[in-house]
């Protein structure tokens, strides 16, 4: 699917004209969204500032759909020039850029990260498939033919084989990324294996799959990720819902659990065996750049072989890399400021 921005054409030339009017007011790049994505743009913008004349950007977790938000509220230097994601833009989100002007968007996806469940090293590794943890976190499941308010308060209670804890899942709130991934990949997966739910039609069904109980067993901790390692520490039992490279940062507090019979590994996601893996992404205000200073200066240093290929400096924070193929399209797609296609 592909979007016709040209009935914003009029909107984005004003949107330029305000870039270039106001430019002195800002001489630095502003970045927002995804806090899977914030450590990985942090350190390109560190690099970025130490290796060029432009100054280091300045980069806010939003999380992915605040950011995406953000991003498409208009053209000028009041508005953010890069957003990050940890999954692909909406088409509901390219109408929004759109209609406020935002005509002109590049897509650069950067690589791979993982999904993962995990606990205190100091507690057992879990070891779940995807239907347990929707059984786990669901607001209604099927039983005896029907749907019933969630009866499960500990793992035990789903499968034998599980711990005898209480259920407790500590996880990020609706406007991030990594949760609605974690709700397409696990929760949506998990649900489709119970027939009298696979059997409901579309808008019936993610009703039932995309509904998190509400009853604290599973617990919305915001878009900090340090701070839900902080409160798994606390409490052994619990598990935390957060991106690959968070897990790989911290391997010596927390460890990932086995989802589907794989653990969470840089191989793993890297093969395609591990089940819970997403794409990461940013997106670039093309209107922006040659307007605020080091915009296609900091694309280069992100698409460049020593920051995102094999053996980037990236890939010590947890990115997975993309095949070189794929990456030499991307680097091409930022370096010509390619229009945003969906299809």
């Amino acid at each position: 699917m592909t979007f016709n921005f040209g009935k914003a054409a009029a909107v984005a030339a004003l949107g330029m004209l305000a870039v270039a009017g106001t430019a002195e007011a800002r001489d630095q790049i502003r970045i927002v969204g995804s806090s899977t994505v914030f450590p990985f743009a942090t350190v390109v913008a560190e690099n970025f500032g130490k290796s060029t004349g432009f100054k280091t950007p300045v980069i806010e977790s939003t999380g992915s759909g605040g950011g995406l938000k953000l991003f498409c509220q208009g053209v000028g230097t009041e508005h953010p020039d890069i957003t990050n994601a940890s999954r692909r833009i909406k088409s509901s989100e390219v109408e929004l850029c759109a209609s406020n002007g935002v005509a002109d968007v590049t897509e650069v996806k950067i690589g791979f990260d993982g999904i993962v469940l995990g606990n205190s090293v100091n507690a057992e590794t879990y070891n779940l498939t995807r239907a347990q943890v929707f059984l786990a976190l669901a607001k209604e499941v099927p039983s005896d033919g029907k749907l019933v308010p969630n009866p499960y308060t500990r793992w035990v209670q789903i499968d034998p084989s599980l711990p005898n804890v209480e259920i407790e899942v500590l996880g990020p709130p609706p406007t991030s990324g990594t949760r609605d991934a974690f709700v397409e990949l696990v929760m949506r997966e998990g649900a489709e294996t119970f027939p009298m739910l696979e059997a409901l039609e579309k808008k019936a069904f993610r009703a039932v799959s995309d509904s998190m109980r509400e009853d604290g067993k599973f617990i919305e901790a915001g878009e900090n990720d340090n701070l839900i390692v902080q409160k798994l520490e606390a409490n052994p039992a619990a598990l935390g819902i957060f991106g690959f490279s968070f897990l790989d940062q911290n391997s010596d507090k927390i460890h990932g659990s086995v989802i589907n019979g794989v653990a969470p590994t840089f191989d793993n996601i890297a093969d395609g065996s591990y089940p819970v893996a997403r794409s990461l992404f940013f997106y670039v205000k093309n209107a922006h750049v040659g307007q605020i200073p080091g915009m296609k200066e900091y694309l280069a240093e992100f698409t460049s072989e020593k920051a995102f290929g094999d053996t980037g400096y990236l890939t010590d924070k947890g990115l997975i890399p993309l095949p070189k193929k794929d990456r030499d399209a991307v680097a091409d797609a930022a370096a010509n400021l390619t229009k945003l296609s969906l299809n």
